[in-house]
């Protein structure tokens, strides 16, 4: 693939928080026929909606940084620049480990097993369907700068 033209992105071609949404609605259907709970954790739901609230701000977050950047956060339309400072230095993708942290926190929250692993799933497959191209297109549009700061930070944490 030539990533080089500035028309095009990281060919991805389905929303990464669709897969989020789908696994989620598959492990509160799952719950439904059989449900599988995390204990009494009694007022530990908070914690689950704290997570929530993390993982939307962190978003609400990162819209404002590629704004800022004046760059497309959708990964199906051109990069004009790699955002490597802030919540960058630390994740590659923040966008996604917010996504993480919506299933993660429902779980907790509902007292659902199915949803909170459903993360899982969902991480795993958003790797073949959006991770892997989109670092396929910043290496080969942004080369030495990019590996180097693949090099220098993590996917996830």
């Amino acid at each position: 693939m030539n990533f080089t033209d500035n028309q095009k992105g990281a060919a991805v071609k389905f929303p990464p928080p669709l897969v989020y949404l789908i696994w989620m609605l598959a492990g509160f259907s799952a719950h439904h026929f059989h449900p599988l709970y995390l204990g009494n954790f009694g007022s530990y739901h908070y914690i689950g909606l704290g997570l929530v609230i993390l993982g939307i701000a962190l978003l609400v977050h990162a819209h404002g940084v590629f704004k800022k950047a004046e760059t497309n956060i959708t990964p199906w339309e051109p990069t004009t620049t790699i955002i490597t400072g802030g919540m960058y230095s630390y994740t590659r993708n923040p966008i996604y480990l917010a996504f993480n942290f919506v299933p993660i926190g429902l779980g907790i929250f509902f007292n659902n097993l199915w949803v909170l692993v459903s993360f899982i799933p969902a991480a795993v497959i958003l790797y073949f369907i959006a991770i892997k191209k989109e670092e396929c297109y910043l290496e080969e549009k942004f080369g030495k700068e990019y590996l180097e700061y693949k090099k220098n930070v993590r996917r996830w944490l």
